[in-house]
């Protein structure tokens, strides 16, 4: 369930990005729910292994710059392969890996909030059984 509620977070973050920013061009949500399964499957692979080199070679010291410019590569790549998606140069690509990282990071926080109360309901009814 956290797979689709991220895939369609990016997809929104990749259409309000291009409804904001110029430079930045999607055809509608399906292209845009396309470009963030493939930003998702690049970064899962290709980005992975590119995350491994460039960390190593920085000594993991910027781990949180390197993700986010890799994903910005990926975001290239995908511009690159998908006719209905354009983005116009590398640092709108960085800007949407980072609204994307910021939208995931808060939706994953929320999302806590409320496994955590559940949680305490759930240990507050075995109480009661006990």
């Amino acid at each position: 369930m956290g797979f689709i509620i991220n895939l369609l977070v990016s997809a929104g973050v990749i259409l309000l990005l291009a409804y904001i920013m110029p430079s930045v061009h999607v055809k509608n949500f399906w292209t845009a729910l396309w470009v963030a399964f493939l930003i998702g499957l690049f970064n899962a692979t290709i980005g992975w292994l590119l995350s491994g080199l460039l960390n190593l070679v920085s000594f993991f010291l910027l781990e949180a710059i390197v993700s986010l410019i890799v994903t910005a590569l990926m975001i290239k790549l995908v511009d690159v392969l998908v006719g209905n998606f354009k983005i116009d140069g590398f640092w709108p690509a960085l800007i949407i890996a980072l609204v994307t990282a910021l939208a995931i990071g808060l939706i994953g926080w929320l999302g806590n909030g409320n496994d955590n109360y559940s949680q305490i309901q759930q240990h507050a009814k075995y109480e009661q059984l006990v």
